[in-house]
């Protein structure tokens, strides 16, 4: 660790979709609060850029009443704009700015003579990545998953989010259902975890958002019916750990190449072991047969399915914990800042 005489200062940059942390959606949100409130605790000064009903033990500094995504009166572009302005017009303040706001901070970088720290949590698509471009030389780049490092950029780390393992319990003995825990789009596989709880006669509840109507009505509404398949829409941190610890298993049939992954790793926290596909940071997460299974199709996933009585759920959690602690994530940040400053 660099020696300071003073604690370091860190503008938090949040997005204003959701509050800070989330009543039930916003993953983005919910790591910037997790980071946020480890930080408070290791005794750095930190003022936290997010929506006014925001909760935090940092300083809060907000220009958006609400996040725009609960509250359609809030102009996305206009209060992202302000918001965004707000964090960089007191950059002088802060030892480091830590953008977990996506590209367009990058924009005001080089107006400012503090350093900017950029999470990356994922590419929505390639058109974003001329402006990380723009700015690889100055950007500190942290990728959340060695999956998510775009050969384009350089990268200051890779570090994977952690959860504040005290949220989740170890349950021993599920009940008898399977989980879809995700927002509904095709990107996630809500469509195929239904198809297995139907092929298999497994009792399925579905949890999450509703990101894609159409593909809701056709792949997910014709089939929930309350036995065997339920939806119960989006839950907040009150169920979440009932519902991911008492599952079987948590189902992950992904169609894209995912980031990370924050409800596997909370699943995992549970001891409830994943099936999933491959793709993206699934195989840097899930190691096969030990707390879950990668499979490639659905043949396989019925299969996985029959094995996955034979995992220890107490060692799933160890894993998590070992692995995914809210702990190890801000000890990662803090080096990083600490490097940053010393070069």
């Amino acid at each position: 660790m660099v020696w300071r005489s003073a604690p370091i200062r860190v503008g938090m940059l949040a997005p204003i979709s959701w509050r800070v942390p989330p009543r039930h959606y916003g993953p983005w949100e919910r790591v910037v609060s997790i980071l946020t409130e480890g930080l408070v605790d290791r005794g750095l000064d930190v003022t936290l850029f997010a929506t006014a009903d925001s909760i935090t033990r940092a300083r809060l500094h907000a220009v958006a009443p609400r996040g725009y995504s609960e509250d359609p009166t809030v102009d996305a572009k206009v209060y992202e704009g302000l918001h965004i302005a707000a964090a960089f017009e007191q950059a002088d303040r802060f030892d480091v700015l830590h953008n977990q706001f996506d590209f367009l901070p990058l924009t005001y970088s080089r107006l400012v003579r503090t350093p900017l720290v950029t999470t990356i949590h994922g590419f929505s698509s390639e058109r974003i990545v001329p402006v990380f471009r723009a700015y690889n030389d100055i950007g500190h780049y942290v990728a959340i998953s060695a999956a998510d490092r775009h050969p384009d950029l350089a990268y200051a780390a890779t570090i994977h989010h952690g959860i504040p393992l005290d949220e989740f319990s170890l349950c021993e003995r599920p009940d008898n259902y399977l989980l879809y825990f995700s927002r509904i789009h095709p990107d996630k596989g809500a469509r195929e975890a239904v198809e297995l709880a139907r092929r298999t006669g497994r009792e399925l509840i579905i949890a999450g958002i509703v990101h894609d109507e159409a593909y809701f009505q056709t792949w997910v509404e014709p089939f929930v019916d309350g036995d065997p398949i339920r939806y119960v829409g989006s839950v907040g941190p009150a169920e979440r750990d009932t519902l991911l610890g008492r599952a079987v298993a948590l189902i992950h049939l992904i169609g894209f190449e995912e980031p990370f992954g924050l409800s596997v790793v909370e699943a995992l926290a549970c001891g409830t072991p994943v099936i999933a596909y491959p793709k993206g940071s699934m195989p840097e997460i899930i190691r096969d047969g030990v707390n879950g299974f990668l499979v490639s199709d659905l043949d396989e996933a019925e299969s996985a399915l029959a094995r996955v009585p034979s995992l220890d759920r107490p060692a799933i959690r160890a894993d998590a914990r070992a692995r995914f602690s809210a702990e190890r994530m801000v000890d990662d940040y803090v080096r990083l800042y600490e490097r940053i400053l010393s070069s």
